[in-house]
């Protein structure tokens, strides 16, 4: 089971609330999002940059491939007690966005590092995630890492005292994207396995498609390329089936065109191959970006129901050994 999550101080001020409110019913404006992503990554920095990181270790920039996109940072709680100290910590391995074409792991200087501070204050080794990216290098490029940087953890993250048997998956936008493609896809893992305990999908564009509300639709195909008879089969969504590794869904009110179509689809196709729903979380107020942003401030939902869903697999899988 994973610590219960330490106080955190830092609000997230009115000014910022009110901003949220304000870009919210006009994020998907025509032209306008871009421009939106880039205000509210500008706005969280500084309420981000007082937000706690004490007690978490960072060794940036490891290569787990030879590109110089290849690369992760990773976050290690500080862990004094010896009882403790020689038990693997379970991982979160986190691929950010940006539309296949751009992104970084460090999109400014606070994110996307605060979800991994959030996570390495919560008991995990977090690790983000870079990853090569189009048009250079077009699909799957991006699942490629993935499963690359999956070996990497497999053989090396019980250095940095992570336990290699407890991985969860976290994608955001494209992101989840091309982790879906790993997690679902037995094409891009070894022949043991994906290796992972839990996905979790935030935001994702787990469908590829050239519909024309789609303001990024240049950007889908600099990645999955103009075949439109290709797009269903390199879909991650189309990979679902009845053994698919456990999925946590979450996207926010206020989305990128059809990011929460494609993830009601993407929980309708589990639903139907399982049985059963997958978790879900609706982020009221919450934008594509700022689902992510928050991560690290006193709004705990999202991270609380990401750190449930985690804690159910782990427990069920504890009562069954």
């Amino acid at each position: 089971m994973t610590p219960e999550s330490t106080p955190v101080e830092i609000d997230i001020p009115a000014k910022l609330q009110a901003l949220l409110r304000d870009v919210g019913p006009r994020w998907a404006a025509s032209g306008s999002v871009a421009e939106n992503v880039a205000l509210m990554c500008r706005e969280f920095a500084p309420v981000l940059a007082r937000a706690p990181k004490q007690g978490v270790t960072v060794v940036p920039d490891i290569a787990y491939g030879a590109h110089p996109r290849q690369r992760l940072d990773l976050f290690a709680p500080d862990r004094s007690d010896s009882a403790t100290k020689s038990q693997g910590l379970p991982v979160v391995v986190f691929v950010h966005g940006g539309a296949f074409v751009d992104g970084d792991k460090n999109k400014n200087d606070e994110i996307y590092a605060n979800v991994l501070h959030y996570f390495a204050r919560n008991g995990f080794v977090g690790i983000n995630l870079e990853y090569r990216l189009a048009p250079e290098f077009a699909y799957p490029s991006g699942t490629e890492d993935v499963a690359l940087a999956m070996d990497w953890v497999r053989a090396r993250v019980a250095e940095h005292g992570g336990d290699a048997s407890r991985v969860f998956l976290i994608g955001h936008s494209s992101g989840a994207a091309h982790a879906a493609s790993y997690a679902y896809d037995p094409a891009f893992q070894p022949t043991e396995g994906n290796g992972l305990r839990g996905l979790v999908v935030l935001s994702g564009r787990v469908r590829a498609d050239f519909d024309p509300a789609n303001p990024n639709i240049r950007k889908v195909q600099a990645y999955y390329g103009t075949d439109a008879s290709l797009l269903e089969q390199r879909s991650a969504l189309s990979k679902v089936a009845a053994d698919s590794v456990p999925t946590f869904i979450g996207f926010a009110e206020f989305e990128n065109p059809l990011i929460d179509v494609h993830s009601l689809e993407l929980a309708s196709r589990i639903a139907k191959a399982t049985g059963k729903s997958p978790r879900l979380a609706y982020l009221r107020g919450h934008n594509h970006t700022s689902l992510i942003a928050h991560i690290n401030t006193s709004e705990d939902h999202l991270g609380r129901e990401i750190r449930a869903f985690i804690d159910d697999i782990l427990e069920n899988e504890a009562t069954r050994a």
